[in-house]
C-alpha cells in the first residue's frame, strides 16, 4: 500500500533525514528540547473518535481479558482505559503484538494494515510503535545468552559495540525516518487529529543497579540497556517534534516499578512472569500507569507543554 505522504521531493527528504540525524547526534539536545504541540484547529471539547496504533506495550499480551488471539490484544490495556475514561464514542485499538513501522502499511494475520483504521473524522491517535524496528526481542534473548559468560561483566554491550560503533544506537537512529514516515502518513489520513506518539515504560533500575539472575543480564549491561531505552525515547520524543505531536513520557511514571523489583512493586514484569503479562512487558499495573501518562497530557490541552 502506498501513501500520498511518500511523494515528497528528494531533496526535501534528505532535509528532513539531516534534520532527524543531526538531532539525534547530541543527546544534550534531550534538556533544551520541547515536544512541539499539535497546531489547534479550532475543534474543541471531547473527542468521538479515537484510534490506537501500536505493538505489544500497546495491546497488553496476557493481561486478562485477552480480545484478539491474533493480536494477543487486552480490553486492559492503556487504549481501553484511555478510552473508557475519555467517554469516547467511537474507539478502534488496532495495536499488535510483534508490530513494526511496516505493519502501519502491512496485516499481520487477520490484523489488518494499521494505518486503515484512521479517517478523516478521528480525533485522536495514539502511537507506541519502533521498540519491534530496533530489535527488542532479539536485544533481551542475546543479552541474556551472553551474561551466562561474564555476569559480572558487559558481555552484551561488548557484543553490540565489536565494530567500534554501539550497533543499538545505530538501530534506533535507522528507526527515526520510520517514526518519521508513520507521523506524516497519521496526519494526511486524519488531518484533524491530535496525535500523542506514546513512549515507552521503564524496564530496568534507573540507577543502574542489577538483578541477577532474576534479570538474567550482566552486571554492568543494566546500565548500557537502561541507556538504550532511554536513547529509544529520547529519539521518539524528538521525531515527534518535529511531526507536529505531542510526546508522552511514560518512562518518568513507571521509574522505580522496573522488572527488577518484587512483584506487588514491580509495573514491569521479568523474563518470568509473576502476573499476567508477556515476558518482558507491562503488566496491568503497567498499562494503568501508561494509560494515566496519556490521559494527564491530554488533560494539558493542545498547545500546552
Amino acid at each position: 500500500m502506498t501513501d500520498g505522504t511518500q511523494a515528497h521531493r528528494p531533496a526535501r527528504r534528505r532535509r528532513r533525514t539531516a534534520v532527524v540525524g543531526a538531532a539525534l547526534g547530541s543527546c544534550a539536545l534531550l534538556a533544551a528540547s520541547t515536544t512541539a504541540a499539535a497546531a489547534d484547529d479550532g475543534r474543541h471539547g471531547r473527542d468521538t473518535d479515537y484510534v490506537s496504533l501500536g505493538d505489544s506495550y500497546t495491546a497488553g499480551p496476557l493481561i486478562p481479558k485477552q480480545v484478539d488471539a491474533n493480536c494477543a490484544r487486552s480490553d486492559h490495556n492503556y487504549p481501553s482505559i484511555v478510552a473508557a475514561e475519555r467517554e469516547v464514542t467511537a474507539f478502534k485499538d488496532v495495536s499488535c503484538s510483534g508490530a513494526t513501522t511496516e505493519n502501519m502499511w502491512k496485516p499481520q494475520g487477520t490484523n489488518g494494515p494499521q494505518l486503515d483504521a484512521l479517517g478523516r473524522d478521528t480525533d485522536l491517535v495514539t502511537v507506541q510503535i519502533g521498540g519491534n524496528d530496533v530489535g527488542f526481542g532479539s536485544i533481551i534473548s542475546t543479552c541474556a545468552r551472553l551474561s551466562a559468560q561474564d555476569p559480572t561483566g558487559n558481555p552484551c554491550q561488548r557484543y553490540y559495540g565489536a565494530s567500534g560503533i554501539d550497533q543499538l544506537t545505530v538501530n534506533i537512529a535507522q528507526t527515526a525516518p520510520k517514526i518519521d514516515r508513520v507521523l506524516r502518513a497519521v496526519h494526511a489520513r486524519a488531518p484533524h487529529a491530535r496525535v500523542l506518539v506514546v513512549g515507552y515504560p521503564d524496564l530496568l533500575p534507573d540507577d543502574g543497579s542489577g538483578c541477577y539472575p532474576s534479570v538474567p543480564f550482566a552486571a554492568g549491561d543494566f546500565p548500557y540497556l537502561r541507556d538504550t531505552g532511554k536513547r529509544l525515547n529520547l529519539m521518539l520524543r524528538l521525531v515527534a517534534g518535529w511531526n507536529r505531536a505531542e510526546y508522552v513520557d511514560t518512562y518518568g511514571p513507571t521509574r522505580g516499578h522496573d522488572m527488577c523489583k518484587p512483584p506487588a512493586d514491580r509495573w514491569i514484569e521479568p523474563l518470568q512472569p509473576a502476573s499476567p503479562a508477556a515476558p518482558a512487558h507491562p503488566n496491568a499495573k503497567g498499562e494503568e500507569a501508561m494509560a494515566r501518562a496519556v490521559l494527564d497530557r491530554l488533560a494539558k490541552g493542545r498547545g500546552h507543554g
